[in-house]
């Protein structure tokens, strides 16, 4: 494992976009889906839990950190190149750890339509696929055509059609919520041709939109709930009378410029602090109104109860 390197006590909340979080006991980023493998026979043979970590921008992690080996599939893993098929379409290539926004450029810069939405979205590629990852009508499932993964067992891969994909999740994520691995390794999609002018002048709008309305400038992990099915998490955030609320001066807070997101100004909060603002906001918004959000953001490590 010494090709690999596994790093002891790493800080993780710089891995995070919520910016905070505690040490990994053992950390490794891998190159390719065979180290990935020995990673997870290693784990086991230690008995060590293991977390797979992307670009760290929809979880949470824990004050005490993970007591066990975190996965980074970050830029070991960032594979991008492009092939143009006989009926003019473009074939993309990408690793797991490539930014889903890195993505969605080199798509724009190839004069390719239908991933304008990636630009703006601060995940992986790996992480785009583990949830579906969408934004402005558009979804990663429109264009994906086959995905790698590896399964525990042995590196698979599969079709597009083949991966369950539903809002903000996936045979990955269904398969990891029942306990089962699945580390997606990278994917294959397909995307048509378009104007350069018309695909640029969507990136900027959707660019522009983000920019006005989401705190991109605070540290979060994005939207913080998911859409319950006939509302809008931050509608029934803000008609809860939480919009911009704090519970204290830790700097955890519901944004005043986007109710869905929760943020840590300054960096300061603690995890924990996070933790008890979302958990407080979930209860205040069923009490008014009866809808009990979900969490999109993913927690990891000891939160106790």
């Amino acid at each position: 494992m010494a090709d690999i390197g596994i790093l002891e006590n790493v800080p993780l909340a710089g891995y995070s976009t919520f910016r905070c979080g505690g040490p990994a006991r053992y950390f490794a980023e891998p190159a390719t889906g065979d180290e990935v493998a020995r990673l997870f026979r290693l784990a086991a043979e230690q008995d060590w839990d293991v977390f797979i970590l992307g670009n760290g921008s929809n979880c949470l992690i824990s004050d005490e950190g993970f007591d066990g080996l975190v996965i980074r599939i970050g830029k070991n893993m960032s594979e991008l190149k492009s092939e143009e098929l006989e009926d003019g379409r473009v074939k993309i290539t990408a690793g797991a750890g490539l930014s889903y926004a890195r993505f969605g450029n080199y798509c724009t810069e190839l004069s390719l339509t239908g991933a304008e939405f990636a630009c703006g979205i601060p995940g992986s590629c790996g992480g785009a696929v583990f949830m579906n990852a969408g934004a402005y009508g558009g979804e990663t499932k429109d264009f994906l055509t086959k995905v790698s993964y590896w399964d525990g067992y042995e590196i698979r891969n599969i079709d597009g059609s083949q991966c369950e994909f539903g809002y903000r999740t996936s045979l990955f994520e269904k398969l990891n919520s029942e306990g089962k691995t699945a580390v997606i390794l990278g994917f294959e999609a397909i995307l048509s041709k378009g104007n350069k002018d018309e695909i640029t002048a969507k990136v900027d709008d959707l660019r522009a939109r983000r920019t006005a309305s989401q705190p991109l400038d605070v540290p979060s992990a994005g939207s913080t709930f998911k859409r319950p099915e006939g509302f809008f998490a931050a509608k029934l955030i803000e008609d809860a009378g939480l919009k911009g609320f704090a519970l204290d001066d830790s700097g955890a807070q519901v944004s005043p410029k986007h109710a869905g997101f929760v943020v840590n100004n300054g960096g300061t909060a603690k995890a924990s602090d996070v933790k008890r603002l979302i958990d407080y906001v979930v209860e205040k918004v069923y009490e008014d109104s009866g809808v009990r959000l979900e969490k999109e953001v993913r927690l990891v490590g000891n939160f106790g109860g």
